[in-house]
């Protein structure tokens, strides 16, 4: 008799509820810090609870994988011979949770970490790929295996309105930042091997901007798997998020359009007004 498999990733892979219950996956939150006090990822707190709080202190938000005893709690769960476990982390070039989880993993013998390479949808597309794949009727170690393939394909990418979000956290100069908002420039963030960088630079008001980026991507990969495309953002606008949809669709390269907003972990790495487009290259 084959094992059922179970999806369980963290919560910086931004799945939308609709997702969540879709595919029966289940969120292990990331810990989110307002100074002293502790919330938990999509539980208890909003990006608006993030914003707010930056406004009012002018510090960052704080995040933090579990460790490796709290994994191990979650996988104690699923200790079953019924069961195999797809754990999704995050990259671990951005968070220690991949190798927390490996440490706690080493205890069960039915749970596999795998480590995304990316974050946001990025980790979501992949995770949804071994979604398919259950579904196909694949076992755990094929469907890993497989994985391995299609993670270097993940194609990730945010424009970002503010570089006050990367500077505050350390992840670009001051200089930078300011020589950015000084010119209304509009940095292209890709994910790449499983670390940030930056990509084409963008000038003008972002709502400008996102058009001919969206474009400049699909452009870029003529072959993309068609199953899924990702618009993910941090907008309270509807507006910029809507004409990037439809951009999305009306280029005709994909069977499905959907959108997610990022979640707590994510927004206080890009701040407000961040949109990406993601997918996966043939």
């Amino acid at each position: 008799m084959s094992k059922k498999i179970k999806i369980v990733a963290d919560s910086t892979c931004d799945i939308s509820p609709e997702l969540t219950e879709k595919y029966d996956i289940e969120i292990h939150p990331f810990v989110v810090n307002l100074g002293e006090k502790s919330f938990k990822d999509g539980v208890d707190i909003t990006t608006d609870d993030i914003l707010k709080y930056y406004r009012e202190t002018g510090n960052l938000s704080k995040t933090a994988a579990a460790p490796p005893s709290e994994y191990e709690e979650l996988f104690s769960r699923w200790k079953s011979d019924e069961y195999d476990v797809l754990f999704f982390t995050i990259s671990s070039d951005f968070s220690s949770a991949y190798a927390n989880a490996s440490i706690a993993a080493q205890n069960f013998d039915n749970i596999y970490v795998v480590e995304s390479a990316n974050l946001s949808t990025g980790i979501l597309l992949v995770i949804l790929a071994a979604a398919d794949m259950i579904e196909s009727g694949m076992n755990a170690k094929e469907i890993v295996e497989k994985l391995t393939e299609i993670i270097p394909k993940v194609r990730a990418s945010f424009v970002i309105d503010t570089l006050e979000f990367l500077w505050k956290g350390g992840r670009c100069s001051g200089v930078a930042a300011l020589g950015a908002n000084l010119l209304k420039l509009k940095p292209c963030i890709e994910v790449v091997d499983g670390k940030m960088s930056v990509g084409k630079k963008y000038r003008g008001n972002i709502d400008k901007v996102l058009p001919q980026y969206i474009k400049d991507r699909l452009d870029s990969t003529p072959n993309v798997v068609r199953r899924r495309v990702f618009i993910t953002h941090t907008f309270e606008d509807r507006a910029p998020v809507e004409a990037a949809l439809q951009q999305a669709r009306d280029s005709g390269m994909f069977d499905e359009v959907l959108e997610t907003r990022a979640g707590c972990t994510i927004y206080s790495h890009c701040g407000p007004n961040t949109l990406g487009i993601l997918y996966i290259e043939a």
